[in-house]
């Protein structure tokens, strides 16, 4: 059967139609969501996130940065159910920071990972006053005890060494991922899976909207923390992280060795843990970044590119409650 050239040339119009077409469909997609490829235990997992001009929804090495508005909550959570993780969540609360356990502990069970396998582990030098709060079906408590002191650099300085130790002798057997809380804190609004990743970080609530010159990384060479004036992607708060155990656990076994060499030397990072933390990350790049809706901070105003605060640093006294100040 043979087309007359008016026909052929019909044919040809229909044909880059339909190229045109997909090609307004590809730059709409392109335009209005991003295409992510997530790790999990059980292998990678690909997912569609909504975009938002408002706000930097992925990093320049393409992990996505989560905000309100970038995620499907349902669509999440149904894939992530399906697998039946457990989410490790570690606290210190030591020293008069017991008082905020009951307010952390009851706000999670309200927002976070709702409906999902979650254990505790609380690290506490006053046991005896570690609340008792009503968990949902699949969450447990674990009370870990640990030394007190009198000095709160000194608590803040050992986190990692713990966290370490406890994710070698416990967590490594009972979770898939884990997230090191601050308890300082409390939850206001879902906090689900679309957090999970291989290794998790949150951009510091008082730094997103600020350049890397004005950055608080450890600048001193001396310090095993130290980031050159000319380097930097984000600045991390270092009251919360999380990720795969088994990365977390490398994170924290770097951090801790980091730690102890500056000790040996006779030089503390500036913001203790959290300096050694940003050097790491600088390195190991997270795979997915917080906004700041995941650890605010009750002392600064909202503003107008947070749709919702998830977790946030409560407002207190540090002279009353910290030993040495």
């Amino acid at each position: 059967m043979r087309f007359s050239s008016n026909a052929k040339q019909f044919v040809l119009l229909i044909i880059v139609g339909i190229f045109l077409l997909l090609g307004y469909v590809f730059f709409y997609i392109l335009c209005n969501y991003y295409i992510i490829i997530s790790t999990t235990q059980s292998g990678l997992i690909l997912f569609c996130f909504f975009s938002r001009t408002d706000v930097v929804a992925v990093t320049p090495w393409l992990a996505p940065i989560v905000w309100e508005g970038t995620f499907d909550p349902d669509l999440v959570d149904i894939i992530y159910k399906s697998m039946n993780l457990t989410i490790a969540t570690t606290v210190f609360a030591v020293g008069k920071y017991v008082r905020f356990l009951q307010d952390f502990l009851e706000t999670a069970e309200k927002h976070f990972m709702v409906d999902f396998n979650v254990r505790y582990y609380v690290f506490t030098d006053r046991p005896d006053d570690v609340p008792s709060v009503n968990m949902s079906q699949g969450r447990h408590l674990s009370v870990i005890q640990v030394p007190g002191s009198n000095s709160w650099q000194e608590i803040s300085a050992r986190k990692m060494k713990t966290i370490q130790t406890a994710i070698e002798r416990q967590i490594s057997r009972e979770a898939d991922y884990i997230f090191c809380l601050d308890v300082d804190s409390k939850f206001h609004a879902r906090w689900g899976a679309e957090s999970l990743g291989r290794l998790v970080a949150v951009i510091h609530p008082w730094f997103y909207q600020a350049t890397r010159d004005h950055f608080t990384y450890e600048r001193r060479p001396a310090s095993t923390a130290y980031i050159p004036m000319d380097e930097g992607d984000y600045y991390y708060t270092g009251a919360v992280f999380g990720g795969f155990v088994e990365d977390v656990y490398t994170l924290t076994k770097v951090c801790r060795n980091q730690l102890e060499e500056d000790a040996r030397n006779s030089i503390e990072a500036a913001w203790q843990e959290e300096s050694h933390l940003n050097r790491y990350l600088l390195y190991n790049k997270p795979s997915k970044l917080l906004s700041p809706e995941y650890q605010w901070d009750d002392k600064k105003t909202k503003t107008k590119e947070v749709k919702v605060i998830r977790f946030s640093t409560v407002i207190k006294n540090y002279a009353e409650i910290r030993p040495n100040v």
